[in-house]
């Protein structure tokens, strides 16, 4: 066994939560360099409810937390609730801030990620706005 250091790296390392927490951060300090670091440069990214909006890669993740970073400067995440089983982790998020135009932005949902090392390899969003009103269950249910 290596020493209490070594452990320790170990753990960090091999632990996913340890992961979000990172991912939570980057966010939260608006970092595009730190952000991209928690994940693989060929992670893949899936909107199961929407899935013409899947992508895989750097380019792309960099472009859309670039323009979130932009549109919504002062972001929050807030993790919820984490479950984790192995290398997969499902984590309840909070998302809010303010748009550039003053507008509040809150989005909620849960992520599902494919955690290997200290690295992201791919995740399934299911992030939404918030809609405080609307038509109600009812419509909700029945889709229509």
């Amino acid at each position: 066994m290596g020493s209490k250091a070594e452990v320790m790296e170990m753990h960090t390392k091999s632990d996913p939560l340890v992961v979000i927490e990172r991912i939570r951060q980057a966010i939260n300090r608006r970092d595009l360099d730190a952000l991209a670091e928690c994940f693989d440069a060929n992670y893949r990214s899936e909107f199961p409810a929407h899935p013409d909006r899947a992508f895989g890669g750097h380019d792309q993740m960099r472009a859309n937390w670039g323009r979130i970073f932009r549109t919504v400067p002062d972001i929050e995440a807030v993790v919820l609730s984490t479950a984790t089983d192995a290398g997969t982790v499902w984590v309840e998020w909070e998302w809010t801030g303010t748009y550039a135009d003053s507008s509040p932005f809150l989005h909620r949902g849960v992520t599902i990620q494919g955690v290997r090392g200290d690295r992201t390899e791919w995740v399934r969003l299911y992030m939404e706005p918030v809609q405080a009103s609307g038509p109600g269950i009812g419509v909700a249910a029945t889709g229509h």
